[in-house]
């Protein structure tokens, strides 16, 4: 949307098959993030679109700004698979940790009919909230470092951490969105995704994987993840025989 060539690659299970638009997380990239998630959209009878974020993998950009700008580039994914797919395209937004808390933002956003759900993995509820926890286990002081952490990003990254955050998106949610959460995340707490869920307006659950770490719920317990994933987005949204 501002100017920067974004890279993604597309994995295809079936022609005419539904797919996964799928962003990884902070200063990850698609093929570490997501390669497992092809395997979990496979084994779902869905395509994949991984894409690498801006200023991640091989996109350009210079900045990480935790979903305010990546989740314009988003939507532009959508655009582009609409286009490129055509008009009977079925598209779940996926995301990853911070990407999980992108595709939340996205989705608070009129999308074309062809977006027919959203499921976020271990997403925070915010920028501030994200770098408050990191301040916190770093040892510094949140109240003290945080607001020169906000107006280096202003000044020198060109976005305001405070300027869109998930937990307020999904107040404004139409799309049927599924939460996920490993039940040990150190990074991102379990926390967060609870309160995504009990801010969400539209359809919604939220599934806890019990031992799980950060991004690691699929393969921690992949039947409790496939089962969660099909009931809730039903037969429409795999492929057909």
């Amino acid at each position: 949307f501002d100017g920067l060539k974004l890279h993604g690659r597309y994995y295809e299970y079936a022609p005419g098959a539904p797919i996964e638009l799928m962003l990884h997380g902070y200063r990850g990239n698609a093929e570490r993030d997501l390669c497992g998630g092809v395997q979990r959209c496979f084994a779902l009878k869905r395509s994949a679109l991984v894409v690498d974020q801006r200023a991640s993998g091989s996109s350009e950009g210079d900045v990480i700004t935790f979903g305010i700008k990546e989740h314009k580039d988003c939507q532009k994914w959508v655009d582009f698979m609409v286009e490129h797919f055509g008009p009977d395209v079925k598209i779940i937004l996926t995301g990853i940790s911070m990407g999980a808390s992108t595709v939340l933002m996205a989705a608070a956003a009129p999308l074309p009919p062809q977006v027919k759900g959203v499921l976020a993995d271990c997403g925070f509820t915010s920028a501030k909230a994200i770098m408050y926890k990191v301040l916190r286990q770093i040892k510094l002081p949140p109240k003290v470092v945080y607001p020169f952490v906000r107006l280096g990003a202003i000044l020198y990254g060109g976005f305001d951490p405070e300027r869109y955050s998930a937990i307020d998106a999904v107040t404004r949610a139409t799309l049927p969105t599924i939460f996920f959460h490993g039940g040990d995340d150190d990074y991102v707490p379990w926390e967060m995704s609870q309160e995504n869920y009990d801010a969400c307006a539209s359809r919604k659950e939220l599934v806890i994987i019990p031992g799980a770490g950060h991004g690691l719920s699929y393969p921690v317990d992949k039947p409790t993840y496939l089962k969660a994933l099909g009931d809730f987005f039903g037969p429409e949204l795999s492929a057909k025989e």
